[in-house]
């Protein structure tokens, strides 16, 4: 592992999406040069537009930092830079790349808890009351480096993925500035049992109305869960979980739908080919079958 110096004043910057930019922005405010950012290709936000740079090709841009989208190019940058901050990368990065620069990655967990893609979203699935961010060591594998700094927060039972996003990016901004100002010093050992946090696709998101209330409401929090409802796709963006509710799984009775145990208040919609609305007004337009199941 490289060492960094005893004093950082200079940094290529990693990170692609938007969650990468407080960050960027936090160190240019605190003095730090940022030699390089290298991020995400160019991309295409819709079918017929141009590619666009992404979240940090832009704001580096507007803060006069060189881009680049190849991490190799690091290692010209190597000569002049103390080391490298990486956050959302999205990408592992080369050995060669790392044995030119020490780099500390911003991970959004208390590692080695939910090591790998979607440490925010496994936190809320798996019901953890508490989680945070960690800055780490990094090495040319998954989240397996040693520890510089943690900072720990609950999570509340009712927060949403981008509310708890929000939240740790806040939360990592003064402790990558603190840690890089009085200098990373000697890494950690991770310790604890390791969990991995696999990335959320689409079949995840689906909501099997014969499990517990609480099991879809965490899937409701990520802000994109979704059923059927007449064989069409039905997105349930935000909802309340309803104790004691003995209806049967997937059908709805006012507002609520039965689950495997208690009842899901439905509190913002969208049914196919409609905008996002409130659930009530949702019924009240909609023509529904009676029973009304979803999963059909």
């Amino acid at each position: 592992m490289t060492p960094w110096p005893a004093t950082v004043r200079r940094l290529v910057y990693f990170g692609t999406p938007q969650l990468a930019v407080p960050p960027l922005r936090a160190l240019c405010e605190a003095g730090f040069e940022v030699a390089l950012a290298v991020t995400g290709p160019d991309r295409r936000r819709s079918r017929r537009g141009a590619a666009e740079p992404s979240a940090v090709g832009r704001a580096a841009a507007e803060l006069g930092i060189p881009v680049t989208h190849r991490p190799e190019d690091a290692i010209g940058a190597a000569g002049d830079a103390d080391g490298a901050v990486v956050v959302a990368f999205g990408r592992l990065i080369a050995a060669d790349v790392l044995d030119a620069l020490p780099a500390v990655n911003v991970h959004f967990s208390l590692l080695p808890r939910w090591r790998g893609a979607a440490p925010m979203e496994r936190a809320i699935l798996a019901g953890d009351t508490t989680t945070g961010v960690s800055l780490m060591a990094l090495e040319n594998t998954l989240d397996t480096g040693p520890l510089y700094a943690t900072a720990a927060t609950p999570i509340d039972p009712s927060e949403t993925l981008a509310e708890l996003r929000a939240r740790l990016v806040a939360l990592s901004c003064p402790l990558l500035v603190q840690v890089l100002t009085d200098g990373p010093g000697d890494p950690v050992p991770q310790e604890g049992e390791i969990t991995w946090a696999d990335k959320i696709t689409d079949e995840v998101l689906r909501l099997d109305w014969d499990r517990p209330a609480v099991e879809l409401h965490r899937l409701v929090r990520l802000g994109r869960a979704w059923t059927t409802l007449e064989g069409e796709r039905f997105r349930v963006l935000s909802a309340s979980v309803v104790p004691g509710h003995t209806g049967s799984s997937g059908v709805l009775e006012g507002l609520v739908a039965g689950t495997g145990s208690g009842g899901l208040r439905l509190e913002e919609v969208q049914a196919a080919g409609r905008r996002a609305m409130p659930a009530a007004e949702w019924q009240r337009g909609a023509r529904l079958a009676e029973p009304c199941r979803f999963g059909t």
